[in-house]
């Protein structure tokens, strides 16, 4: 089967081969015999009645600085592809959710992975409201005094912003700490979203676990510590990825959110695990693919394109 592909992404000129998940889903689909279309998500449109896109044919190759080359810049009508990856990373802001809009159009008879519905309702840090069971306490507020209270309650917590990433903004918060109200205001102050806050996780030194999932299964785990002094494990910022395996508890989440993520279209899913509690559900462009094939040798992207040819073929 050869599909035609397009990737909705950040510049793919910029990334790092050896780390950028992308990058390694579409090495897998040219190895494949897929046909390869890059484009950024400042050249996604809708022009009567027609969702198009600017951008150009690639062949990829795992060279650094030699890792990308591309063919005519050329208009292509999205509805003509078989498959169009949603791979921008966040801030989930309009621009991202007027895409997954765009996107709708052309879906199921072009396969959008994630299913762009799905992912305008199930950002990462909402998701997970939906199973209290396996969640830290956590509060969702833009009012000073509720997230005051929580933190009383709470003692020692973790504010971040509602749609951020990658570590950006995040804030630990101690009993003895007296910042609240400046940061409240600091955030106020950028935009009129709300912030998430929860109970801080003592566990997370000892690692933050991104646990992959394909097709609502798991396949594999890496573990992100933080640097010493550090609480944000994200390897944006710093952190350190290792080698890691998965515990009944990862499992029991696993087995809890998966179905659900399977029947939604989220394909390609990377929970984040601390201790014993589920943290994020990330659908917009979760990554630790590379890590988890160098520690485990698990092909996690030939499991992510067996899943697509399968929901193509049906």
């Amino acid at each position: 089967m050869s599909l035609k592909v397009a990737f909705q992404m950040d510049p793919i000129g910029s990334v790092n081969i050896h780390a950028d998940s992308t990058f390694r889903i579409a090495l897998e689909a040219q190895a494949r015999g897929h046909e390869l279309f890059f484009y950024t998500p400042d050249k996604l449109a809708f022009v009567e009645g027609r969702v198009i896109a600017r951008g150009w044919p690639i062949e990829v190759r795992r060279e650094i600085g030699n890792h990308v080359s591309y063919g005519p810049e050329a208009e292509m009508d999205l509805a003509d592809f078989d498959v169009v990856w949603l791979r921008q990373d966040p801030p989930f802001d309009m621009g991202y959710i007027t895409t997954t809009h765009l996107l709708d159009m052309i879906h199921p008879k072009t396969l959008v992975v994630n299913d762009p519905f799905w992912v305008r309702n199930y950002p990462e840090k909402l998701l997970v409201l939906r199973f209290p069971q396996l969640t830290p306490p956590t509060a969702i507020a833009r009012d000073l005094a509720t997230i005051r209270a929580f933190k009383e309650k709470h003692g020692d917590v973790i504010l971040k912003p509602l749609y951020g990433n990658g570590g950006a903004g995040v804030f630990r918060l101690d009993a003895q700490d007296r910042n609240l109200a400046s940061l409240h205001e600091l955030f106020s102050g950028i935009n009129r979203e709300p912030l998430i806050v929860q109970k801080f996780l003592p566990a997370v030194s000892a690692g933050d676990k991104r646990v992959i999932l394909v097709e609502g299964e798991p396949i594999g785990a890496i573990n992100r510590v933080p640097q010493a002094g550090e609480t944000r494990s994200n390897m944006h910022v710093g952190g350190r990825a290792e080698k890691i395996g998965l515990t009944e508890r990862d499992l029991e989440i696993c087995r809890t959110i998966g179905p659900l993520l399977k029947e939604h279209g989220q394909i390609f899913v990377g929970i984040d695990v601390i201790g014993d509690y589920l943290t994020e559900i990330n659908v917009t462009s979760p990554t630790g693919l590379q890590e988890l094939e160098r520690f485990d040798g698990t092909n996690g992207a030939e499991k992510i394109w067996l899943a697509i040819e399968a929901r193509r073929a049906a």
